[in-house]
């Protein structure tokens, strides 16, 4: 039985996050990884997590077999994967929808459909109902159904990753804002902090070079 803490669930929910989206700059350094760990989009609640916290979780998900180093020679700076693969052999859809549970929450369907859209685009609501349901049954299962909360017309979905959900009290409604500014502003933090990274590994290499010499 899995059972991970909070900061397990956002290290391995950043992990499988940019290891989809950002490709480029997957795997992470452990700073890399510190940042995706506290982004302020994309994330509920937002976290303020620092190296040593992030390390502690990297440790445990290795222990559970969910997350660990690369064997890559290729870089200086020691690079960290997911293996949720390995584990669960989710489909694409499976993973993007678990992820999005894993980085925000408690969500409806119709929640799940638009925030995975980067990772999975699912056509119908009904494939992501589906997904959920596939979810639900495994053995042990992933995912559950809470309590409808009222006033709300859809049902939310936890993970269960982190142990079983009794209830969850939904955060405060927030303004909605258009899709399309949202989506693009995303793709530019994740650019920005992609770039980042790069220079962050790039100071960390030369730095090292410089030493040889000293």
């Amino acid at each position: 039985m899995i059972l991970l803490t909070e900061t397990e669930v956002r290290v391995l929910g950043a992990l499988i996050e940019k290891d989809i989206t950002t490709p480029d700059y997957y795997p992470l350094s452990l700073n890399a990884l510190v940042n995706a760990c506290n982004q302020k989009n994309n994330r509920d609640p937002v976290m303020t997590l620092d190296e040593g916290a992030v390390r502690q979780a990297l440790h445990g998900l290795k222990e559970k077999r969910l997350a660990g180093p690369t064997s890559s020679a290729d870089s200086r700076v020691t690079k960290y994967e997911h293996r949720l693969q390995e584990v669960f052999n989710f489909n694409r859809p499976e993973t993007a929808v678990m992820c999005v549970l894993l980085l925000r929450g408690p969500q409806t369907p119709g929640e799940l459909r638009g925030r995975t859209e980067r990772m999975h685009r699912f056509e119908v609501l009904d494939e992501v109902q589906s997904t959920l349901q596939k979810l639900m049954q495994r053995e042990p299962p992933l995912v559950k159904m809470l309590p409808r909360q009222p006033g709300t017309k859809e049902a939310r979905y936890a993970h269960l990753l982190a142990g079983d959900v009794e209830g969850w009290e939904g955060p405060e409604p927030r303004a909605a804002t258009p899709s399309a500014d949202s989506d693009r502003l995303t793709r530019l933090e994740e650019e920005v902090s992609g770039l980042k990274n790069e220079i962050a590994e790039l100071k960390q290499q030369l730095s090292e070079f410089r030493k040889q010499f000293e």
